[in-house]
């Protein structure tokens, strides 16, 4: 798991780079109709955060972790929770978060297995984490792509 958490962690460092951007690049939407930089950066954080609180904490052999929120509502929530925060502080709360995330999922035992919500598919820490590394690298192009536009 320790690499996968490693990738995981590579995040942090594509998120931190964005400190040096100006901050007008980082608010305006990344196409028409399409979320900012910094509400991207704000979404990645929410999901983190609910990982850590809803998710990592009842990981054990066995269990059946609630089901995900419904995405939209969720990503709704994301941006509401973060209306009246800073790129800066947006930016800070992930890598703090992130960084509790990996930290916390890395003390699941590499043989737990539990499923989520009403899905029969097994998962470990680090089947779970690579869910959310496809995520990463999803939203990291857009942002890449917006950089250099």
């Amino acid at each position: 798991m320790k690499k996968i958490l490693e990738g995981f962690e590579e995040t942090i460092d594509a998120i931190k780079k964005l400190k040096e951007v100006q901050e007008s690049k980082l608010t305006e939407p990344i196409s028409k109709g399409k979320w900012s930089i910094r509400e991207i950066v704000g979404h990645l954080y929410y999901w983190d955060k609910y990982n850590l609180e809803k998710m990592v904490p009842v990981m054990a052999n066995g269990v059946n972790l609630p089901q995900f929120p419904n995405h939209d509502q969720h990503n709704k929530e994301a941006i509401s929770y973060l209306s009246d925060n800073t790129v800066e502080s947006i930016i800070n709360a992930f890598i703090e978060t992130r960084k509790e995330l990996i930290d916390s999922i890395s003390k699941v035992e590499e043989d737990v297995r539990f499923t989520i919500g009403k899905g029969k598919r097994q998962f470990s820490g680090e089947s779970f984490i690579k869910i959310f590394i496809k995520h990463d690298i999803h939203h990291l192009q857009q942002i890449n792509n917006k950089l250099n536009s």
